[in-house]
């Protein structure tokens, strides 16, 4: 980890995440209390089970949230990006991190303490229904995975992965837009879709085969959306 500065009227995140509905005043007092770190790819940003003691926004890069059992095998929850916010349901609900947030690639993170957010959502109203809308959002994610893990095959459930990975992790260029633009092990997308890595591979050699998606090194290609969309049984 290293520790750099950000000014928050330079940073891309700014524009999406709850500091757009922050006046003047507020970006300052952000600025000035604020720590901005860059992390490398594996790094941890909190541990499950600590005591928040403020939320963290991305600037840039990705981040991947995991709960442990008791046996220690890790579930990923789900995945941040650029301009999400970290840690506020905590500290809002007064309780632990529920999950472990570790860096997918190198990532630019920013700290703001507990005392400074919890006035913001107390004082501005905007900032209060975003926070209210985000932990909403976080809640049907969750009903759509315990649904999906409940009622899909292995094979519906890893055409939804695909798709939702393409939909987290694309890029906005001609040449890049069916890519998902992020490199993870087989064994997170297994952890996905709740299955065994080997049934992952096999899968995924059956998807390429049947042209659904492609290889290009380690990151995966979406060839035929329609058929994926079909087989996950999703919307078109």
């Amino acid at each position: 980890m290293q520790k750099i500065h950000l000014e928050c009227q330079n940073c891309d995140a700014g524009k999406i995440s709850f500091i757009q509905f922050c006046t003047p005043e507020e970006k300052e007092k952000i600025s000035i209390s604020k720590t901005c770190s860059h992390y490398k790819k594996g790094q941890a940003i909190f541990y499950e089970d600590n005591l928040p003691l403020g939320i963290y926004c991305i600037s840039k890069g990705s981040i991947k949230l995991t709960r442990s059992n008791k046996d220690g095998k890790e579930q990923i929850v789900r995945f941040a990006k650029d301009g999400e916010f970290l840690g506020y349901r905590g500290i809002i609900a007064d309780e632990p991190f529920v999950a472990t947030a570790t860096c997918i690639e190198d990532t630019v993170c920013c700290f703001i303490p507990k005392a400074v957010f919890l006035e913001l959502v107390e004082k501005n109203s905007q900032i209060n229904k975003m926070m209210l809308k985000s932990l909403c959002h976080d809640l049907g994610i969750a009903d759509e995975k315990i649904q999906s893990l409940a009622q899909k095959s292995v094979r519906e459930r890893l055409a939804e992965t695909l798709l939702f990975l393409h939909q987290t992790f694309h890029e906005d260029t001609q040449q890049s837009e069916n890519l998902i633009a992020v490199t993870l092990p087989r064994e997170d997308i297994a952890n996905i879709v709740g299955t065994a890595t080997e049934t992952v591979i096999r899968l995924l050699s059956e998807f390429k085969n049947d042209k659904y998606i492609d290889m290009e090194g380690k990151k995966i290609r979406i060839l035929n959306r329609a058929a994926l969309e079909k087989i996950s049984h999703a919307s078109v």
